[in-house]
């Protein structure tokens, strides 16, 4: 076993696995975005249209089930997958149910605040894993893919 199996890479060894991370981020957050309004569009003449009733509340919910269950599944968005990175825990290992719920959930608090998300844009242009608020406060990073 190395020292990738356990842990986070190095981010001044292994430089690689964080290659272009804060590119592929915004990417994969913009393939995600399309694939929520998608889902939240279809959902619409499910509900009989009474979902414009509600819509920032259909779309908050729709987007946290995405994300939860896509990185419990895979440790990766749809649009994180496309991208090739995934995230990962700081013992290296992909996420769980309860990581994926709790990077979610400090995720949506960020993007309900302008401050918050403008400070995890910047951590994730300056730290040298590429890491926003949710995965500092969670020691968690997003890799390239390994091959």
């Amino acid at each position: 076993m190395t020292d990738l199996d356990w842990q986070l890479p190095d981010p001044d060894r292994h430089r690689e696995f964080y290659a272009d991370v804060p590119v592929k981020r915004f990417v994969a957050w913009v393939i995600d975005a399309a694939i929520v309004l998608a889902l939240t569009l279809l959902a619409i003449p499910l509900t009989l249209f009474t979902a414009l009733f509600y819509l920032p509340f259909l779309w908050l919910v729709l987007s946290f089930a995405y994300r939860t269950v896509t990185l419990a599944r895979g440790s990766a968005t749809w649009g994180m997958r496309f991208m090739g990175i995934e995230l990962r825990t700081f013992r290296g290992e992909r996420f769980a149910l309860p990581e994926a719920a709790l990077h979610t959930l400090i995720y949506s608090v960020c993007m309900a605040f302008v401050i918050p998300q403008i400070v995890s844009i910047v951590l994730m242009l300056t730290t040298p894993r590429a890491q926003g608020i949710p995965d500092l406060a969670l020691n968690t990073a997003a890799l390239n893919r390994r091959r």
